[in-house]
């Protein structure tokens, strides 16, 4: 039987596949932050209510959008300080998918810590360079236009 953190992270990825935001995140803690790597891309950590924001929204541009799992590894680990252990869970991904402004494949690296419930309390998510620096700015344009065109036809 898996660990109750491996469920965790099993039913995150259910979550993608099903396209529910709102069962992403409530898998979280409530103080969960997910923080993006590299640091060399710059994006901003996101708290729970950033996360479902912005998964609600590039929920509308993906027509498809399935998550693969490669890999996973499951263990403790102790901080510096040799206090405190969590248990951990990484896990190699895949996204693919399709969208208004073409074919998206992305791999990640998700690091998850959860609490003493199995919900993640830590996430650390490394994204593949090439596809954020290339696709990500067709995916804000098509956002921005969709913003846009939605702002026109309130006033109209």
């Amino acid at each position: 039987m898996p660990s109750r953190e491996r469920q965790t992270a099993d039913a995150v990825v259910e979550a993608f596949n099903a396209s529910d935001p709102h069962r992403i995140v409530a898998l979280r803690s409530p103080t969960c932050t997910r923080i993006f790597l590299p640091s060399s891309l710059n994006f901003p950590a996101q708290d729970n209510s950033e996360y479902l924001a912005q998964l609600l929204r590039i929920n509308g541009v993906f027509t498809a959008f399935k998550i693969v799992v490669d890999d996973v590894i499951e263990g403790t680990s102790t901080n510096v300080e040799g206090l405190e252990q969590k248990k951990k869970i990484v896990m190699y991904v895949k996204a693919l998918g399709e969208t208004a402004v073409g074919e998206y494949r992305n791999e990640y690296v998700w690091k998850m810590a959860f609490d003493e419930d199995a919900r993640i309390s830590e996430w650390s998510e490394f994204v593949d360079v090439g596809m954020a620096r290339d696709f990500l700015p067709k995916l804000r344009a098509e956002l921005q236009r969709r913003r846009v065109e939605a702002e026109d036809g309130e006033k109209s």
